[in-house]
């Protein structure tokens, strides 16, 4: 090969080089900036093919799509200084590239680092303004749409980034807490259940004391009316003997007499010992 055949070689494949790093492509899912020997020159460069100077300008990418910030455990006091553990995550999006790449350098982990001390102070802020009840169900949406909305101001003021959701994963109490309130409320539910018990002891002998009550008015009026159906029989018994005395005075003292004899033997080896003129052999010598 010849020295011309050389050198012309060199130069096509520097052109071939410098043509390659003259153009760049920005996706639909990223945000860019375009520097020049390290300072911007384009501060947000679309989506598209676009052409730059090799070596004298560079292209910084970053993904524009929503972002999400897990967040570690933190500890937070309530309005009564009730201590809780929060699980929050964010989620996030580039919003101003030029800003986004002047305060991270372009960097995620940056962003996410800056964005989770925000996040923190925001809900160190919120939960503070509130009682644990409040905190946990009665203005929770309210909580995050407020460290939503003071994130986001705050974020894209400083990172040029946009906050769109932040969201409470879990609260918990803290480990030391927990027992305690365990106990606390095996001691309420024990207390209640002695209530409970008490109470139903009560109307169980409330009930059993109404029971003997309407048993005894039974009885006392069973025991009424048993009485006067026997009183009502006595009559009638003697209004019968009555008449049948009237008809024959001396049957009825004989019939009375055998009755109460025949009352008097019981058992066989009974022995009544009776006088000859008695009137049991009176009225027997008579029907003689």
């Amino acid at each position: 090969m010849s020295n011309k055949s050389l050198t012309a070689l060199i130069v096509g494949v520097v052109a071939a080089i410098v043509l390659w790093n003259s153009f760049y492509i920005v996706s639909q899912t990223e945000r860019a900036v375009l520097l020049r020997f390290g300072r911007i020159v384009e501060p947000d460069v679309k989506p598209g093919l676009h052409m730059k100077i090799p070596y004298v300008n560079s292209v910084r990418k970053f993904d524009a799509r929503l972002l999400t910030l897990d967040t570690t455990t933190s500890r937070f006091l309530t309005l009564e200084k009730k201590a809780l553990m929060v699980d929050s995550y964010a989620k996030w999006r580039v919003d101003d590239a030029e800003r986004f790449y002047t305060a991270t350098s372009g960097m995620k982990q940056i962003a996410d680092e800056r964005l989770a001390r925000r996040l923190e102070a925001a809900l160190r802020d919120q939960f503070g303004k509130r009682t644990l009840h409040e905190s946990v169900s009665g203005q929770r949406d309210e909580l995050m749409a407020q460290v939503t909305t003071s994130l986001n101001r705050a974020a894209q003021q400083e990172l040029g980034i946009e906050v769109v959701d932040v969201r409470v994963k879990g609260i918990d109490l803290p480990r030391e807490v927990n027992r305690s309130v365990f106990e606390r409320m095996s001691s309420e539910r024990e207390r209640e259940a002695r209530e409970h018990r008490a109470k139903g002891k009560e109307l169980a002998e409330g009930i059993r004391a109404d029971a003997d009550r309407q048993r005894r008015v039974l009885l006392a009026e069973a025991f009424r009316e048993a009485e006067e159906l026997r009183g009502d029989g006595d009559a009638q018994a003697a209004a019968i003997y009555a008449a049948a005395y009237g008809q024959d005075q001396e049957f009825y003292a004989f019939h009375r007499s055998l009755q109460a004899y025949r009352e008097s033997f019981s058992s066989k080896e009974d022995v009544l010992v009776l006088d000859p003129k008695s009137d049991f052999f009176r009225y027997l010598e008579k029907s003689n």
